[in-house]
């Protein structure tokens, strides 16, 4: 996606960084993340980077998975996890904080947190029938590591079979996902 960035905008600079230990050489007046936090587990090393890439007064503009973000898609994965004794807890490659929480973090580095919600965002998945056993090879594959093809195939039905009550309907595969935009300024 960078690479397709620079192509079409040559004229502003693209770089790549870890989201817990990178530093710029300019502060900016603001820093917008989308679908990335809920990736970063040490969320108060992400702020800290945040904070000081940001000038006095500068924004930080953020939407990610919130508490209870795709909650069916998970239990449903520890359970067929647990069925062939994998705890899926050390799997799970996820942060969903509640507002509280990261708003808490988020002042405890020095921002003034101005706007935030937690809401419902079901999304429609691609390829129909297919739609959660690709979502869950794309997003889940820690899950997945370390199973034989079989195994994954396997943990794949359970999963499919204990949510299509739930999030399949007319053909169309729903994931359960639960936002958090927040909107904080650097104090």
């Amino acid at each position: 996606m960078i690479e397709k960035a620079r192509e079409n905008y040559p004229h502003i600079r693209f770089d790549i960084a870890d989201a817990t230990n990178f530093q710029v050489e300019q502060p900016f007046d603001a820093v917008f993340s989308n679908a990335v936090l809920h990736w970063v587990k040490p969320a108060d090393r992400a702020i800290a980077c945040i904070h000081q890439a940001l000038k006095p007064g500068g924004r930080f503009v953020a939407e990610f998975g919130g508490k209870g973000n795709i909650q069916a898609i998970a239990t449903a994965l520890s359970n067929a996890l647990e069925a062939i004794n994998i705890s899926a807890q050390a799997l799970n490659p996820w942060y969903y904080p509640s507002i509280g929480e990261y708003a808490t973090l988020l002042e405890q580095q020095g921002f003034d947190v101005i706007y935030s919600i937690l809401f419902a965002r079901p999304t429609p998945l691609a390829e129909g029938e297919a739609g959660i056993a690709n979502w869950i090879r794309m997003f889940a594959s820690s899950f997945l590591a370390g199973l034989s093809d079989e195994q994954q195939i396997q943990v794949i039905r359970v999963v499919e079979e204990y949510l299509k009550p739930t999030l399949y309907q007319q053909g169309t595969w729903q994931a359960d996902y639960r936002r958090i935009r927040i909107v904080a300024i650097k104090i």
